[in-house]
Parts: structure tokens; sequence; C-alpha cells
């Protein structure tokens, strides 16, 4: 195959992308000077993905909540016994995994033997091997580390969020499931969801490093096993959701020294991807950065009057069908910190968004995009999900230069809303 490039003017960077015969999207970004490499090999498929139609099939499938998960897991087992780490550790490199609600992503670095990593990686993405004795045995696995979440304050106030503000949509479920759930999966289900999910014309390829994109192009050739693309879409299937959202506020008592709070704003503004979401996206990260960054007047009162620490802060989750942003923090009386920051953005509505605000925030939000090419990690988990939305996160630029006041002013009235507001809190347990 041959690979196309693309030059960033503005960055001086050059990104060589390619699609090969199974289907694989490849990206290669050569980084001259850097002594680690990094490659990530997704695929667009996570937990909110548990219903769908297969290409080439009449019917749904629907899978238990959590299997997304709980493939990645079983990927790392090899038919000899072994783990696929202890490969990499030969070869001196750290790997790791993760599944999201909207994707699973396999990834390494290394100083020294990428090539034969990256073959690695290839590899056992590529080979799954489950049997049923290994699957059950997973289950206690998974299982304790459920337990261990339904534990964890930050990730119980995450999802409690989630469930205020989602009725029907799958992302408010927690990403492992429930230990009822994982109870249903068995080798069947997990071939039937590796085989439609992980077609490498449903995956992504992204690896950046000082290196040649030839040489890297070479060993993703002698390491692909050509499966059959797609010649269609697989359908996943989602419940309606109502632009209303479940509750206004949750909380619950763990073991925590302050109380703990999300709150949230849900995003109705969606049914959208490529460059109209990603310009969604960067309006929505300027009015936050006006709003709750440490330099706002909110910020400002908010931690002069004791009501906040400096782990303040907020950030924008987009997905094409769901979208929401979380502010989140600690906090002596959270409710009075939702009424301040409620009745500050009403104050804004009223009165208006300042545009000398929005100019030195815009500043601010393209000094990240900037900053994010020194960590090629965060760089290259940027670019994969966004791949999978049909965003180009190397063309930014593109975007980013075409947003103006007026589009900031229309974005804050629409996105946030009081009416579509939740909060969730976490409280210390009374002795």
């Amino acid at each position: 195959m041959n690979l196309t490039h693309i030059k960033n003017d503005i960055t001086g960077e050059t990104l060589y992308s390619g699609t090969h015969e199974s289907g694989l999207k490849i990206y290669i970004m050569p980084r001259k000077g850097y002594k680690n490499g990094y490659a990530i090999f997704g695929t667009k498929y996570g937990s909110v993905d548990s219903c769908f139609v297969v290409p080439g099939e009449d019917n749904q499938t629907k899978v238990p909540d959590g299997i997304a998960h709980y493939l990645e897991h079983k990927m790392f087992d090899m038919p000899d016994g072994s783990n696929v780490f202890d490969s990499f550790s030969k070869y001196g490199a750290n790997a790791n995994a993760f599944t999201s609600f909207n994707m699973t992503a396999y990834l390494f670095s290394a100083t020294d033997n990428f090539c034969e990593n990256l073959k690695v990686l290839l590899d056992y993405v590529q080979k799954p091997y489950f049997t049923p004795e290994s699957v059950q045995k997973e289950q206690g696995i998974i299982g304790q580390e459920i337990r261990m979440y339904d534990d964890n304050a930050s990730w119980r106030v995450f999802f409690n969020l989630l469930g205020c503000l989602y009725q029907n949509n799958p992302v408010k479920k927690d990403i492992a499931g429930t230990i009822e759930s994982i109870s249903k999966i068995d080798s069947d289900l997990l071939y039937k969801c590796y085989n439609t999910f992980y077609n490498l014309s449903n995956m992504t390829l992204f690896v950046t490093g000082d290196f040649e994109p030839e040489t890297i192009l070479k060993t993703v050739e002698e390491s692909i096993i050509k499966n059959e693309p797609f010649n269609e879409e697989i359908k996943r299937i989602y419940p309606d959701e109502p632009k209303q959202i479940a509750s206004a506020y949750k909380e619950v008592s763990l073991c925590v020294a302050m109380p703990m709070f999300v709150i949230g704003f849900k995003d109705n503004a969606i049914g959208y991807d490529g460059e109209k979401l990603l310009k969604k996206i960067i309006e929505t990260e300027i009015i936050i950065k006006m709003i709750f960054s440490k330099s706002s007047p909110l910020y400002e009162k908010l931690y002069n009057d004791g009501l906040i620490t400096p782990n303040f802060g907020a950030e924008f989750s987009p997905q094409k069908d769901y979208a929401y942003t979380a502010i989140e923090g600690e906090s002596k009386d959270p409710k009075k910190v939702y009424d301040i920051i409620i009745e500050y953005i009403d104050t804004l509505h009223k009165n208006g968004i300042s545009r000398d605000d929005f100019i030195r925030a815009k500043k601010a939000v393209w000094g990240d995009y900037i900053r994010s090419y020194n960590d090629i990690e965060g760089f290259s988990h940027s670019f994969l999900t966004d791949s999978f939305l049909n965003i180009n996160y190397f063309n930014y630029y593109d975007v980013y230069k075409n947003v103006n006041f007026d589009d900031a002013v229309k974005r804050f009235n629409e996105h946030f809303d009081k009416n579509y507001s939740a909060l969730s809190v976490v409280n210390p347990v009374k002795n």
C-alpha cells in the first residue's frame, strides 16, 4: 500500500496515512529527536455498544453489559498459557489497554526494539483465544474489579452524575458492567463481539516516534492478517434519549475526608460528527475556560469563600450520540457551589459573555493544542479518539480559526442551561 502525507505548516509536523486492503486505517507521525516511540491500536467499540446488527445479518444481537471491557481483558491470554505482557517485557516495552464508552485500545511505549514490539501488538490483537474455562475464571477477576469500583468515590460520583443526566442512553452504565451482567458472558459471545468489532475495517493504528514511515509500514504490512473488510457499517442500536434529565440530584456516602461533587450539563445538540463536531468541541472548551478556569471570577469567588479546593476543574466529553460537561471538585458545601455556579451562569445569560474573555480563552485553547504535541501519549489518544469521530486532530487549526465570538455566544446559550443540569455528591460516612 502507498502512504500519503500532509504537513502542518504551523507545527511543522508531517502525518503519513493510508488504508490497508484489510480496511485498517494507518497513521504514522515521525517525531525526530524523540527517544520514546508510541503505538496505539484501537477499535471503535466500547461499553455503549451492547446492541448491534453485524454486517451481512438481519437480526439484532444483544449482549450483556460490560462485555467490551471483558473482551479487552481476555485478549491478553495466549494459547500456550503465557501472557502477552511477557513478550513486551522481553523487548523492553511498557504495554497497556483500556476500554471506554466508545472504543477499546491496545498500546505500548518503547525506547528500543520498536518494530519488534509493534509486531507483538499487531499479532496478539488479531489472534483471540478464549476457552469456556478461562472465560469463567475471568468472571471472578472482573467481579473483584467491579466491587472495587463500587467503593471508589471518584467513580461513583461520576457515574451517579451520568445516571442523573441520562434516562436511557447506555453511557449511564458502568463500563465494566455488573456482577449479574458479566455472569452471562461466555466464549461464544466474546467471539461474536470480536469478529464484529475487531474487523480491521473498524480499527485504526496510530504510531509516532523517531523512525521512518516506510519502516513502520513494512512492519505493519508483514503483521496484518488479511481479514475481509466489511462492505457496510456495523449498525449500532441505541435507545431513544429524551432531552430531559433523569433527576437533578443524587448523593451517596462513602469513605472520603471531604464531600466530592460533579455538576453536569447535558448536551442535546447531538447527532453529528466530523468538522461540525470539532467546531462544537472548540467552542465549548473556550466557554469552559471563560467560566471555570482558575483565572475566572467564578473560580476566584468559590476559592476565596473556601468552597472549593485547587483540584476544581471542568471538562467537555463529546460523542456523536451524547455529550456533557462535567465540573468536579471537593467542597464542604457542594449544594452551595452548585447554586453559585447556576446563579453565575444565569447572570451571563442576562448580561452576555465577555468578548475580551472570549479572545483570551480562545488563545488559551490554542495553546493547549500546541502543547499537546509535546505529550506523544496524550496526542496519540486524542488523535485516535477523534479519528473514530471522523475528525482529523492533526488539522485542528483549520476549524479553530473559524470559531468566532458569535459562535461562542450561541453555544453558551445552547449548552449551559440549568434545566439540563444535575448535581452528584459523595458525602463522608457519618460515624
